[in-house]
């Protein structure tokens, strides 16, 4: 199989500059330990990526020195806080190539973004026999909250199939776009089997037929460069946990004249200007979207987090996990018996794979007790696993800290697993 990242989605030099991935791995100290006795192999990154000393120092600095509420107070605590916070804003917009921090709206992950743009702008803008397209490789939140705006409204979901490489049929996305079609949510990279999407192509079509593009980018920010001015979508979700920062945020990014005419999704403190009983006016953005007390500490880790993938760069990153991929689809297709999940052209940096007839989570309790993480399961993505006639799936995802050594007592595990089943 031929793994290549996609050339719509990004653009990677040929050789990667200035990678020191053993000094990269010295900055997530968590990653200096045993368990069960065995160095510590983390592949696991596609559920939740480890965290560098930066942004623990990040969360840990503002605790000790910065903590107050944001924008209310006029003392010195409350100035720092806010600045913090609003300068993590700005490191997003930077990050993605937003226009403006007006479309930048904090969120608690990609599940509750994804919420948001369905229970705000689908509630006023989808109406009964209206259809709704997804496919059939999305993560259970970019599935569900279109089957509940769906139940509220009347409106028809329909559904992108996948080949047997896990490859959407963009001919068939192509016939399912019509007139009718309000709302295109598609994931950017599948958390199931890796694959990376033609979003911009895809948003080109969707918007030919007037339908605004929902994107759920979590596994696509730790390891594509992502330029909201080059996808031109509507709308795009991440998390920080996926990207080495906090869990417990995230972001929304959407068009500010989008946002703009969107009813605030809840109500209560920040995101008022002004409150009788009569009537409230709403607050500019991206305010408007971000009541109560906001996870100032986790905006700080991920502003730092932000930091530290540029200093390290995106194209660097791609190009060395692309090498780790192909490394370890290798030594995958050695391997007798074990069938991967996934095997699309266009490829991020995971490995999914289920072994002879060994349950996957006795795949992974057996790898756990020789230090190995990985996930196992239907990865919140039921419709794929039914897809390729399987319940669960072994599930090895790769970050800018993993080694092909890593890889390598990956697979003498594996080994090892059918040694126990043999």
């Amino acid at each position: 199989m031929n793994i290549a990242v996609n050339p719509l989605d990004s653009e990677v030099k040929a050789e990667s500059t200035g990678f020191d991935v053993e000094k990269i791995r010295a900055d997530f100290p968590i990653l200096n330990q045993q368990i069960h006795g065995k160095p510590l192999v983390y592949l696991d990154s596609g559920a939740s990526a480890q965290k560098p000393n930066a942004v623990i120092a990040a969360v840990d600095h503002y605790y000790r020195t910065s903590h107050a509420n944001v924008h209310r107070g006029v003392h010195t605590l409350s100035e720092r806080a806010t600045d913090i916070y609003e300068g993590a804003r700005a490191k997003v917009c930077s990050f993605i190539n937003a226009l403006s921090t007006e479309e930048i709206v904090f969120v608690r992950g990609t599940t509750e973004a994804i919420n948001l743009v369905a229970q705000s702008y689908g509630r006023a803008n989808v109406r009964a026999g209206d259809e709704i397209l997804i496919t059939y490789m999305e993560h259970h939140s970019n599935i569900v909250p279109w089957q509940m705006l769906c139940e509220q409204t009347g409106a028809v979901l329909k559904v992108v199939p996948i080949n047997d490489d896990g490859e959407l049929e963009l001919e068939q996305y192509g016939k399912l776009l019509g007139p009718r079609t309000r709302i295109v949510a598609i994931t950017h990279v599948s958390n199931a089997l890796g694959t990376i999407n033609p979003v911009r192509d895809m948003v080109v079509q969707a918007h030919a037929v007037g339908a605004v593009v929902v994107v759920d980018g979590a596994q696509a920010v730790p390891h594509l460069a992502v330029d909201m001015q080059r996808l031109d979508c509507d709308f795009y979700a991440f998390s920080a946990h996926k990207v080495f920062g906090p869990t417990g945020i995230g972001v929304l990014y959407g068009k500010a004249k989008l946002l703009d005419v969107m009813p605030p999704y809840q109500g209560g403190g920040e995101m008022i200007r002004e409150v009788t009983f009569e009537n409230t006016v709403y607050n500019d953005l991206p305010h408007k979207f971000e009541a109560g007390t906001p996870h100032i500490a986790g905006a700080a880790g991920l502003g730092a987090a932000l930091e530290y993938v540029d200093q390290i760069g995106l194209h660097n990153i791609e190009v060395y996990e692309r090498d780790l991929l192909e490394y370890g689809t290798g030594l995958a297709q050695q391997v007798e018996g074990l069938r991967l999940i996934g095997t699309a052209r266009h490829k991020a940096s995971i490995l999914t794979f289920v072994l002879d007839d060994i349950h996957a989570h006795d795949v992974g309790t057996i790898l756990d007790h020789q230090g190995i993480a990985i996930r196992t399961g239907h990865h919140c993505a039921m419709p794929v696993m039914k897809r390729y006639g399987v319940a669960a799936t072994a599930r090895a995802s790769l970050a800018l800290y993993n080694t092909r050594e890593d890889l390598d007592v990956l697979f003498h595990g594996i080994e090892e697993v059918k040694k126990v089943f043999a």
